[in-house]
């Protein structure tokens, strides 16, 4: 039997949880950039009162692939985080977590980018 085997369990389920929260934000990004593509196409073939219409707003070009990076960095950071908390739940002394300003860093960016997407998207 593996010596704190649910501690170590606990550990893997929320790094699993954590990939799979970078994955769909990967996969936001990717859908938000073919989207932001898909408007340019149709804007160029448009005439010109319909593509003030579509115009993509200040962030257009960038917004998808700032969720595609943002998914990376959640992944590293969880990947980070598992084995540091691996390491820490097989050493005998005890340790406290330090804080989680990483963390909250990249969750609260990726709420930004999420609200500003919306903020676009219902009053646009």
């Amino acid at each position: 039997m593996i010596r704190a085997y649910s501690d170590h369990a606990a550990n893997e389920r929320t790094f699993l949880a954590w990939v799979r929260t970078g994955i769909a934000v990967i996969a936001f990004g990717f859908v938000v950039e073919k989207f932001n593509l898909f408007l340019l196409t149709i804007a160029s073939a448009a005439p010109s009162d319909m593509t003030r219409r579509l115009q993509l707003g200040p962030l257009g070009h960038y917004d998808g692939l700032a969720l595609i990076l943002l998914g990376i960095v959640l992944i590293v950071v969880a990947t980070f985080r598992f084995f540091r908390t691996s390491r820490l739940i097989d050493d005998q002394e005890v340790h406290s977590i330090g804080g989680a300003r990483l963390e909250l860093f990249v969750s609260a960016a990726l709420a930004l980018i999420v609200a500003v997407l919306s903020s676009y998207l219902v009053f646009d």
